[in-house]
C-alpha cells in the first residue's frame, strides 16, 4: 500500500482500559529508526513503514474534510485524545508520538519529569476579541468584572491552560491568590460546568465549546460569563524528546507539522465547513452551538517566526514560577526550532 494519505483511526475506547491508558505499540512491531541527535538536521523523509501516532482530532478532521490529507505523505495513526492530562498520560504510556495542546501542558510535562519539545505554534489573529476561554459564573453569584473575583471560590487546574489563565486574570485585576479561594480540580470534559452548576465554585474558566451549553442550561437560573481580559490563545504541538531522537519519527513530524500549518489556515478560511465536520459530526454539538464556537474563536495564524510567541510563553513561565514555586525555566529550551524552519517553508511556499 502506498504511504500517501494512508491513515488509521483509533477511538478513545481503543485507548482506554478500566485501569487506565493502554500502552499501544506501533503497528506491525515497527522498529525504531536510526538515532538522531537533537542538534542534527532533520532527515528529508522517514523510512517506509514509519507510523506517526497523533493525538490531534481537530486537525485530522480538517485534513480529511479539506482533502489536504492526500498531500500527507506519511502513515498516520490517529488517536482521539485531547487535553493536557490525557495527552501527557498517553506520552507516558507510549501510546502517541505527538499531541495538540495549549502552552501549559509542555511546561508541566517538563516539571514533572517528562522530557518534551514543542514543534509547532499557533495563535489567534485578534486574541482579545476572540478569547479561548470565558469565565463562567455560577447562578446567583455577582461577578460582572474581573475585579469582582475577590473573595470568590475559583476552579483551579494547575497543570492546564485554565490554571495559568486564572493566575493571569488575577494579576490583571490587581489580586493575588490570597484574595480568592482556589478549588483545585482538573478541567476534563464538563467538570467545570458541573462544579459551577452545583455551586462547588463561584467562577471557572470555560472553553468556548462549553460556554454556549452552560448558558443554555443555567442562564435562566442566573448563570453568566465574563471575558477574562487577558490573552489566552497560545496553542502548540509537542512530543517526547525520545521521539525526536528517532530519525524516522522526526522526519515524519517534519511532514506532519507542514500539513498541520496548512490545516489551521483551512480552518480559518472555511469556518462553516469545519464547524459542521468537527463540532457537529465529531463532537456532537448542535449546528447553532458549533457556529457559536467558530465565531467565538475567530481566525488562527501559524507564525513563521517563534520569537514573539516564545517571549510571551516565558512571561507565563515566570508567572507560574512565582505563583506555584516551580523551578525557573528558560522556555526556549523546550522549542525545537528545526521545525520552525519546516513550517515557514510550508506556509510561505503554499
Amino acid at each position: 500500500m502506498p504511504r500517501r494519505g494512508r491513515t488509521r483511526t483509533l477511538t478513545r475506547a481503543a485507548l482506554l482500559a478500566t485501569a487506565g491508558l493502554l500502552a499501544l505499540s506501533a503497528c506491525g512491531g515497527e522498529q525504531a529508526g536510526p538515532r538522531l541527535e537533537l542538534s542534527a538536521a532533520l532527515p528529508d523523509a522517514p523510512s517506509d513503514g514509519t507510523v506517526l501516532r497523533v493525538g490531534d482530532p481537530a486537525t485530522q478532521v480538517a485534513l480529511e474534510t479539506s482533502g489536504l490529507i492526500d498531500d500527507l505523505d506519511i502513515d498516520v495513526e490517529w488517536a482521539n485524545i485531547t487535553g493536557g492530562p490525557k495527552t501527557l498520560e498517553a506520552f507516558r504510556a507510549d501510546a502517541i508520538d505527538i499531541g495538540s495542546v495549549a502552552d501549559i501542558p509542555p511546561l508541566f510535562a517538563h516539571w514533572t519529569g517528562t522530557d518534551v519539545r514543542i514543534v509547532a505554534a499557533r495563535e489567534t489573529v485578534d486574541p482579545m476579541e476572540h478569547p479561548t476561554y470565558e469565565l463562567g459564573v455560577a447562578p446567583g453569584v455577582d461577578v460582572t468584572s474581573i475585579e469582582d473575583l475577590e473573595g470568590k471560590k475559583i476552579a483551579y487546574s494547575p497543570g492546564q491552560a485554565q490554571g495559568a489563565l486564572v493566575l493571569n486574570v488575577l494579576r490583571e485585576a490587581g489580586l493575588t491568590q490570597d484574595d480568592v479561594e482556589f478549588v483545585e480540580m482538573q478541567s476534563v470534559d464538563d467538570a467545570f460546568s458541573v462544579a459551577l452548576a452545583s455551586k462547588q465554585v463561584d467562577v471557572a474558566p470555560l472553553g468556548q465549546t462549553l460556554v454556549k451549553t452552560y448558558l443554555a442550561k443555567y442562564e435562566q437560573d442566573g448563570a453568566t460569563t465574563i471575558a477574562p481580559g487577558v490573552r489566552d490563545d497560545a496553542w502548540t504541538l509537542y512530543t517526547p524528546t525520545t521521539v525526536l531522537e528517532d530519525a524516522d519519527k522526526a522526519a515524519a513530524i517534519k511532514e506532519y507539522v507542514a500539513a498541520w500549518a496548512k490545516a489551521q489556515q483551512w480552518i480559518s478560511d472555511n469556518p462553516d465547513e469545519f464547524a459542521e465536520a468537527y463540532y457537529v459530526d465529531h463532537e456532537g454539538l448542535s449546528p447553532e452551538d458549533a457556529q457559536y464556537v467558530v465565531d467565538a474563536l475567530g481566525q488562527f495564524t501559524v507564525p513563521t517566526s517563534w520569537d514573539e510567541f516564545i517571549a510571551r510563553h516565558q512571561e507565563t513561565v515566570d508567572t507560574l514560577v512565582e505563583a506555584q514555586d516551580q523551578e525557573p525555566l528558560d522556555v526556549e529550551t523546550l522549542y525545537d526550532r528545526r521545525y520552525e524552519k519546516a513550517i515557514a517553508a510550508a506556509v510561505e511556499g503554499s
